[in-house]
């Protein structure tokens, strides 16, 4: 079995992979000033981004939730592995062959992390397919393909294959890859038959390879080919360690990039979909695999869009009944996004592969760009459902339609939209219909809901993001005040410690840790010292303060401390200088308040001596103190 992973290697994987790019590939990230990248926390639901990243000192730290670490400790949160699982993925990534301390200078693999063997039998099975798509046996997936419009090329962009039609192809190639049984029947790639072997789930069929947002290889989906095929017509891979259908988007990994980009994202129904509409130039789209359009779906996109002004997630659906249905229950969803939300009603039934079949790649750029807001498409339906040839069924169109249009935050657009709803309802008097909504927006607001919800959410356009995500105690507990002056200059100095060292160097390293009133900031400067002091902030620096830290509460404040922008416009020695003046100015008037209890209790009566040594450490200190107000950093 594989031993410990040589430190040096470990240090040289950290070095090799900057944080910003292995964060971005799960989340888009923006300018956050001082050389920090911000965006919205992956590890939990957020509205407004309080997930920062540093490149330079290569830590990420979220002021929500308090996650923080190195790259390292990200990949090993975000993917769920071992340590020794997130060294090896990045180590691959950079090129760095692991030395093992027992062992030699390779892994066994039975040593290796169960995520990294379901992911390599994955990507060699997509191999496998792909390969297997150029044989005789496969004409009629070439065939398949050919039929809706795409050739090899397109073929080999997506990475689409063909699974044998014999029980175990599969299973033996990737035995004779190294991997066991057990493994493959977890991977969900093969699957037990009555003799009690492994078989493979999938046969004789046109594969797509399904990939994470970091663009790994974690199921498949399945077409139908042949009649005699008694399964669906399109089968996935069941859930497994790696692959939870409700957390993954076909095509995520190809479209992320031009979805943060352009903060669009079009949502379609199927693989072939996503195929047409990449290469009819709407590179945006994604599809959901097996499964409704649901919230982790919508937690993907949002890190993606991050939820600016402008972003906008377009839902593509049939004309018929299902597909309305299918738009509807999206619209159910609208307020988790603060994305406007659109919907693309396809022409005659046409899903996007047909309407390129059928009218070329500019008639599903089109598509998508006759979009109507869902809000919109909602409306009418609700409005279709009644009978508006009498005054019972307009008025009880607008008991159900007002709280959608009340649920509009922008003023000007929800006014627009009750004149357009009086339009559609047939009420002449339009005020009549914006006086009723304008009440149920009051209704709402004064019941701390939103419109529509009358116990419960209901559905609404989107709701803009306005009010400002809510700030986390700080990590350390009730400990930490930062409405305390004395808490935020000690805050502002360990900050100016741990991300410039050399401002505050040498004399942040004569400080004692009891001049540090709050106990979790103590306890980061006693780290400090444990790792030889800011004097030594080389490269390393901030990861042996790190590894000093007695608990993981404290290592996570200096994560937090080393990530978090410094309060001036100017970080300079002047500023760094006040700083450190005010926090010894401080320490040096709480001794000496405590010199003058000490005076008060002795009283005149106390022998000379004692009298006489108390009062010349009150005279030096309250000299200090003088000479520090008179002449700042110049008088430490």
């Amino acid at each position: 079995m594989a031993g410990r992973i040589n430190d040096d290697d470990v240090k040289a994987v950290r070095d090799a992979v900057p944080i910003d790019a292995v964060v971005s590939e799960y989340l888009q990230l923006r300018n956050a000033g001082g050389g920090n990248l911000k965006g919205l926390c992956p590890f939990h639901d957020e509205k407004s981004p309080s997930f920062q990243v540093s490149p330079s000192k290569g830590l990420y730290h979220c002021f929500g939730c308090q996650a923080g670490g190195d790259t390292l400790d990200f990949i090993m949160k975000i993917d769920h592995l071992s340590f020794s699982e997130a060294v090896e993925r990045l180590a691959g990534q950079a090129g760095i062959t692991l030395r093992y301390e027992e062992g030699g200078y390779t892994a066994s693999t039975s040593g290796r992390g169960e995520r990294i063997r379901l992911v390599e039998a994955h990507k060699a099975a997509a191999q496998f397919y792909a390969d297997q798509l150029g044989g005789a046996e496969a004409e009629i997936g070439r065939r398949f393909l050919a039929e809706r419009g795409f050739d090899q090329a397109a073929a080999e962009h997506f990475g689409v294959g063909y699974s044998p039609a014999g029980w175990d192809h599969l299973t033996r190639f990737l035995r004779g890859r190294g991997f066991s049984d057990k493994e493959l029947i977890q991977s969900g790639l093969a699957q037990d038959s009555r003799s009690g072997k492994p078989i493979d789930r999938f046969r004789g069929r046109l594969m797509w390879p399904i990939r994470d947002i970091s663009g790994e290889v974690v199921g498949f989906g399945a077409r139908k080919l042949r009649e005699d095929d008694n399964g669906p017509k399109y089968l996935n891979t069941p859930e497994t360690p790696i692959y939870k259908k409700s957390q993954v988007l076909y095509g995520i990994d190809l479209a992320k990039k031009e979805i943060a980009k352009t903060s669009r994202a079009v949502v379609v129904e199927g693989y072939t979909d996503v195929m047409a509409c990449h290469l009819a130039g709407v590179t945006t789209a994604i599809a959901t695999c097996g499964t409704a359009f649901g919230g982790e779906h919508i937690k993907i996109l949002r890190r993606l869009l991050m939820d600016n002004a402008t972003a906008e997630v377009i839902f593509t659906f049939d004309g018929d009944a299902a597909g309305q249905k299918a738009a509807l229950r999206a619209f159910e969803d609208d307020q988790k996004f603060a994305a406007e939300t659109s919907i693309a009603i396809t022409p005659g039934g046409m899903d996007p592969c047909d309407l390129r079949l059928a009218q070329g790649d500019a008639a599903v750029s089109g598509l998508v760009e006759s979009r109507t807001p869902l809000f919109e498409f909602a409306l009418r339906h609700i409005v279709s459902r009644h009978n508006l040839e009498n005054p019972a069924g307009r008025a009880a169109a607008l008991d159900e339609a007002a709280p959608v249009v009340a649920g509009i935050k922008n003023i000007a657009i929800q006014h627009e939209s009750a004149v357009q709803l009086a339009g559609m309802l047939g009420i002449r008097d339009e005020q009549f219909v914006v006086k009723r909504v304008a009440q149920q927006a009051r209704w709402a607001r004064d019941r701390g809901q939103q419109p529509g919800q009358r116990g419960q959410q209901q559905p609404g356009r989107r709701y803009e993001e306005a009010a400002p995500a809510p700030v986390a105690a700080p990590v350390g507990g009730p400990a930490l005040n930062l409405r305390s002056p004395a808490h935020r200059t000690e805050r502002e100095l360990l900050k100016l410690a741990l991300q410039r060292p050399a401002l505050v160097s040498p004399a942040f390293d004569a400080y004692g840790v009891d001049e540090f009133t709050a106990p979790p900031y103590a306890q980061v400067r006693q780290a400090i010292q444990e790792a030889g002091g800011a004097a030594q902030g080389t490269e390393d620096y901030l990861a042996r303060v790190r590894a000093a830290a007695p608990n993981d509460t404290v290592r996570a404040l200096v994560t937090e401390l080393a990530v978090e922008a410094i309060h001036a416009k100017t970080v300079d020695e002047v500023y760094a200088g006040v700083q450190l003046v005010q926090v010894r100015l401080r320490a040096v008037d709480r001794r000496v308040h405590e010199i003058q209890g000490t005076l008060a209790r002795l009283g005149p009566q106390a022998p000379p001596e004692q009298l006489a040594a108390v009062q010349q450490e009150l005279w030096v200190l309250q000299q200090y103190g003088q000479r520090l107000r008179n002449r700042g950093a110049e008088g430490l």
